[in-house]
């Protein structure tokens, strides 16, 4: 039966956050950021592979960071590259016995920096991306105003993770983005330019925020208590 598998991206560094270490690492309500979205992961129905994406030099702490939530299941370990793409193409290589095996059939690729993203919205991108093809959560783009005062082009729409996409059509375009030596800003990206398959978008969350800078951390916890308040 083909499934989906969920790949985290979490080879990023803490610097924009202010710490010493990984931000996924860091504690968010008593828990390592990353844990927040494995847990989320650990309970999708459809989901057959997590693939977890950390710097080398993460790996063990991570492992440890993450055995405490884990329960009997487990989570694959995979070395991430330079830059997002390339972690993105080290996780579809370690999944691609199981996409060529036709046993995979969706992966959703998300940012461990968005802890908050809820199991209704991964479930929500994966199940788009079956009937579709491709689906990218999006979310009303604020309207800022330039620096000569004009206001920015309204109805732009700000896109989230996860994004959710069938595995063979995500395999080739990366293959072909290889061959071009191109490289995505993200995962529609690619596929945009290299597959004919058109992207859905499904309704985002406002709180699905990104941790960059100390006061996300901060409003996320603040997030987390009103929920459970």
């Amino acid at each position: 039966m083909s499934t989906a598998a969920v790949v985290l991206l979490a080879a990023g560094s803490g610097r924009r956050v202010g710490a010493e270490q990984n931000k996924v690492l860091l504690p968010l309500d008593g828990v390592p950021v990353l844990a927040h979205s494995v847990r989320t992961a650990l309970t999708l129905e459809d989901v057959h592979r997590i693939v977890v994406v950390v710097r080398p030099e993460d790996r063990d702490d991570v492992a440890a960071a993450l055995f405490p939530y884990l329960g009997a299941h487990d989570v694959w370990l995979v070395d991430g590259g330079a830059e997002r793409h390339d972690s993105e193409v080290r996780a579809l290589d370690a999944l691609r016995p199981e996409i060529d095996a036709g046993e995979i059939a969706v992966v959703a690729i998300h940012d461990a920096a968005r802890p908050l993203a809820s199991a209704t919205l991964f479930r929500a991108v994966i199940a788009a991306a079956f009937e579709y093809g491709a689906a990218v959560p999006s979310v009303p783009a604020p309207r800022l105003s330039h620096r000569d005062g004009s206001l920015a082009v309204a109805d732009l729409a700000a896109v989230q993770t996860p994004q959710a996409f069938r595995s063979r059509e995500l395999v080739d375009a990366y293959d072909a983005a290889a061959a071009d030596g191109f490289v995505g800003t993200d995962t529609a990206a690619c596929l945009e330019r290299y597959a004919d398959v058109p992207i859905h978008a499904v309704p985002g969350e406002a709180s699905n925020l990104k941790v960059t800078y100390p006061e996300d951390l901060a409003f996320a916890a603040e997030l987390l208590s009103r929920a459970s308040g």
